[in-house]
């Protein structure tokens, strides 16, 4: 993210300036939560992703298989004419 540790500790620094020295931590803890809140949301959408797809193989398996095992119904021949 950050290339140098003169960056950070400039950034570090500005936010002493803006927040206030004891508003810092507070700022801090609550980036941390919402980051943490974010990957617990991304993984629930991963897993919920993954079983939608299983669902949707499997449904497509379950079409396909349906599919080849469907036989048309046997050809009658006409019947000769009563005459």
């Amino acid at each position: 993210m950050f290339g140098n540790p003169m960056e950070i500790a400039i950034l570090v620094g500005a936010a002493v300036l803006l927040f206030g020295a004891e508003r810092v931590p507070k700022l801090a803890r609550g980036l941390g939560q919402a980051k943490k809140e974010f990957m617990v949301g991304q993984a629930e959408a991963d897993v919920a992703a993954e079983r939608a797809r299983a669902e949707a193989r499997a449904q497509a398996e379950a079409n396909a298989a349906n599919a080849v095992t469907k036989t048309e119904p046997p050809a009658t021949e006409p019947s000769a004419p009563h005459g």
